[in-house]
């Protein structure tokens, strides 16, 4: 998320090592998410994660990010791999809370 305001700031500048990061990022969030869901369906899961908390700054920054795109003109693009990790991660919340829902009414 860092990186996201820093090529912001930047124009652009940080893309190549942005786009490597999100798809990073997505891959380790899946099995983050996966490895909770799983544990929570056998009876191991015992803190609470709250997602809804991660999916609230991205949508910030990514609200902010546009917004101010909109007031600066300048040449600044937000890259597709930001849109596709904000994407996913708004999927994976709604996966683990259908999940969430399921296993609270097979309890």
């Amino acid at each position: 998320m860092v990186l996201i305001v820093f090529d912001f700031i930047f124009d652009n500048a940080l893309l190549e090592i942005l786009e490597l990061t999100a798809f990073i990022y997505i891959g380790v969030l899946a099995i983050y998410a996966g490895n909770k869901e799983f544990e929570r369906w056998y009876n191991r899961h015992k803190e609470q994660h709250p997602g809804e908390v991660f999916v609230i700054i991205w949508t910030s920054i990514i609200f902010l990010v546009v917004m101010l795109d909109l007031i600066w003109p300048r040449s600044y693009h937000l890259p597709s791999a930001v849109i596709s990790a904000y994407v996913a991660v708004l999927t994976i919340l709604a996966v683990t809370e259908k999940s969430k829902s399921l296993h609270r009414k097979r309890r």
